[in-house]
């Protein structure tokens, strides 16, 4: 496959802004579903020829960008930075992941009538920084992508959203802002140190110190690994940089919260495995055991307050949060099955996230409330709806058969290998889960059928559609989670030589 074909992918939703921006009002919305369709096949090409052992290493593409001054000052060597992008089997899965997720946002963005050319509009800018961040194969590329996708993100939240969703979006801004600080002087700091901001050159320099214009002392290396830790624990989001993440999920619109919940939140755990753990692998080992800690933290108190809430989108704005905590327990285990485990528990928790935020733009575009006080019955008048919930709660708890059960479970496998302690207490999280999932799901399916619910509509078509790509997702990698497992192997045996030194 050529690689000008990784730049289609990357800029393919540009296509879609231009179509948006100049069809006629009676036909732009098909234009944004033709192109989410168009990016989603995009992608799902580019995973299965990577599937196929393709040299992944033919794809890559690097320009020249810009450079200045010498790295020494007898020597020829620039500081320089290029253009370039490139994948591996980690990136491909995240690739497919915002083509799967991007096409459902774009579908339950039929239900926007107002402004909603703007929203397709935004929405295909913030694709762009999102398959541009996981295609990055260098610091800074990586951080004018994600850059990229925080304006958009801000309109789209404040514009669409309920009634406080404009102080939510500010709240998205600032302290994703105040991450990219954290980040962006980590890079100045690296490239100051070693000339280049690749990935690959980094992950070979900084481990063993060699080739730098002055050592990088162990401490240094610790400084710059907290502060890639506090980035990608605001963007993540970990305890106690949370609250605008919750904000966000209960005030933004569902369409909107689809792609911030199956997407934006996975930037952070694969900055935390592409940089923390790929580029500081020893320090990153120093902080296994206070990151399991805050790991079953996030599970633990995460799945607490989501048990006291009354309303769906609250319970699920802390089930996010809560079930990021397993992705950092998988990570702190510093082994093969807690990295595949985290991988996967993000994958998975994005397609379990955007089919449960599905869901509650049904509701609220039928009652305008996903309220447990108001909502009871929907067995009864609406069963296929109900049957959806169902599903994605027991996708979300980790029944077996489903991808919500492999991610934990490869998680807690090797956090037990590491630190039985933690995870012993870790699985109490998996109770609490169990519990208010299934108290959400019977105080809305079952009990009374309120004059309320008896006048709302099952599913209609093209909710039926979306609902069914989320649902054989799924499955599939519920049965068979090769799919996913196979593809990131390659980059996780990297990640474990690198801990091992070898």
């Amino acid at each position: 496959m050529s690689s000008q074909f990784l730049l289609w992918v990357v800029f393919s939703p540009l296509l879609g802004l231009l179509l948006v921006t100049f069809a006629p009002k009676t036909s732009y919305k098909l234009w944004a579903l033709a192109t989410a369709v168009l990016t989603f096949v995009l992608t799902a090409i580019t995973y299965i020829a990577g599937q196929n052992h393709s040299n992944l290493q033919d794809w890559n593409i690097s320009y020249e960008w810009f450079s200045f001054g010498k790295f020494f000052a007898e020597s020829t060597r620039l500081f320089e930075v290029k253009f370039e992008l490139g994948v591996d089997g980690l990136s491909l899965v995240m690739i497919l992941l915002t083509g799967v997720i991007s096409l459902i946002s774009v579908i339950a963005g039929y239900s926007i009538n107002k402004g909603s050319r703007s929203f397709y509009q935004l929405l295909f800018i913030l694709q762009v920084g999102m398959y541009g961040v996981f295609a990055s194969q260098n610091l800074v590329l990586f951080f004018l992508f994600f850059e990229l996708t925080l304006v958009p993100m801000f309109f789209l939240i404040g514009r669409w959203g309920r009634f406080d969703s404009e102080r939510a979006g500010y709240q998205f801004l600032i302290y994703n802002g105040l991450g990219s600080a954290f980040l962006l002087f980590v890079i100045a700091v690296l490239f100051a140190r070693t000339g280049t901001t690749n990935y690959a050159d980094l992950a070979n320099i900084i481990p063993v110190g060699y080739d730098t214009i002055s050592p990088i002392s162990d401490n240094l290396k610790m400084g710059l690994l907290v502060c890639l830790l506090i980035a990608f624990a605001i963007k993540l989001p970990l305890f106690p940089f949370h609250r605008w993440m919750v904000n966000v999920h209960t005030q933004a619109n569902p369409a909107v919260v689809i792609i911030h919940a199956g997407i934006l939140l996975k930037i952070g755990t694969y900055g935390l495995i592409r940089f923390a753990l790929g580029i500081f692998p020893d320090q990153f080992d120093k902080m296994s055991v206070a990151l399991a800690i805050i790991g079953v933290v996030n599970l633990l108190y995460g799945a607490y307050i989501a048990l006291t809430q009354k309303d769906l989108r609250s319970v699920l704005a802390y089930s996010s949060f809560s079930h990021m905590g397993i992705v950092i327990i998988g990570l702190a285990a510093m082994n093969s099955a807690g990295i595949q485990g985290a991988i996967f528990q993000s994958v998975s928790h994005g397609l379990i996230a955007a089919l449960l935020f599905l869901l509650v733009g049904m509701l609220e575009n039928r009652g305008d409330t996903t309220s447990f006080d108001k909502i009871s019955g929907l067995a009864k008048s609406t069963p296929r709806l109900a049957g959806l919930l169902l599903f994605g709660g027991m996708a979300s708890l980790g029944l077996p058969g489903l991808s919500g059960f492999v991610g934990e479970w490869l998680s807690f496998v090797g956090l037990f290998q590491s630190h039985k302690i933690i995870a012993a207490v870790g699985t109490l999280g998996i109770i609490l889960t169990a519990a208010y999932i299934l108290r959400a799901i019977l105080a809305l399916s079952f009990g009374k059928n309120s004059e309320f619910v008896s006048s709302f509509t099952d599913l209609s078509k093209r909710e039926t559609i979306a609902s069914v790509i989320l649902v054989i997702a799924i499955i599939g990698l519920g049965v068979y989670p090769a799919l996913v497992n196979d593809m990131i192997l390659s980059s996780v045996d990297f990640i474990i030589q690198g801990i091992r030194g070898v």
